[in-house]
């Protein structure tokens, strides 16, 4: 067993992430914190899961975190590689992918996510790297997982713009802990170890609701740990 402090709050929440994928599973994996997770539960708890990448790589191996969609390594490590129509039509369409996995600058409290703009659509803040993929992704997968920095920020009560719908089942996995989609609405169903309620609540742009039986993450393990910083300094 680790030591609290052994790890930071972004390592706990990767891992959590990794956690929540199976070995049998088929994943539309997105770019940055979702490949991370992805590939921590690849190199430990599922060696045979698949990954998919938007760029029509079917079961890459990266051993570093990819750059882009477009990164050689993801081709090179694949099983196959299909054109982005055939991922699209065949493969997700097709009811072929169990799991959507995806980031966001923003989500609200019934799961929708905001990756286009911060601030107003026209004149905005920030222009984010827009909706990709990310919108069928998570409408047609069986299952949603979202990773995000859990903050007033990010945790809002309206999106500046809605990108992607959420879906009942939805897990949203944070620096904080876990929520899941339940009637239409994230509930925060774990806490990572030392984190308060207080603390959830006040990095949430809403009044959160928190689970009766509200529990509380394993640390990360050494095997964890050791796989998700190897991907990180290779």
């Amino acid at each position: 067993m680790t030591n609290l402090s052994d790890f930071t709050p972004n390592e706990m929440m990767t891992i959590a992430a990794a956690r929540a994928l199976s070995n049998d599973d088929v994943c539309f994996v997105g770019i940055g914190a979702p490949s991370a997770a992805c590939n921590v539960a690849r190199l430990t708890h599922a060696p045979d899961i698949t990954l998919i990448y938007e760029s029509g790589t079917i079961g890459s191996k990266p051993y570093r975190l990819p750059l882009s969609i477009g990164d050689g390594e993801l081709a090179e490590t694949a099983d196959a590689v299909v054109s982005v129509p055939e991922m699209f039509s065949y493969w997700l369409q097709g009811g072929r992918i169990d799991v959507g996995f995806l980031g966001a600058a923003q989500i609200d409290r019934f799961g929708n996510l905001n990756s286009t703009v911060i601030g107003p659509y026209e004149r905005p803040k920030v222009r984010l790297p827009g909706a990709g993929g990310a919108p069928e992704i998570a409408a047609l997968t069986k299952r949603v997982i979202t990773i995000i920095r859990q903050s007033p920020r990010t945790f809002v009560g309206e999106l500046d713009f809605r990108t992607s719908l959420g879906t009942d089942g939805q897990v949203v996995i944070t620096d904080l802990g876990v929520l899941r989609r339940i009637d239409g609405e994230l509930v925060m169903t774990a806490l990572h170890a030392g984190v308060t309620t207080q603390q959830v609540r006040e990095a949430t742009g809403w009044e959160l609701k928190l689970a009766d039986d509200l529990e509380t993450t394993t640390p990360p393990s050494e095997d964890e740990l050791a796989a998700l910083r190897e991907l990180r300094r290779a």
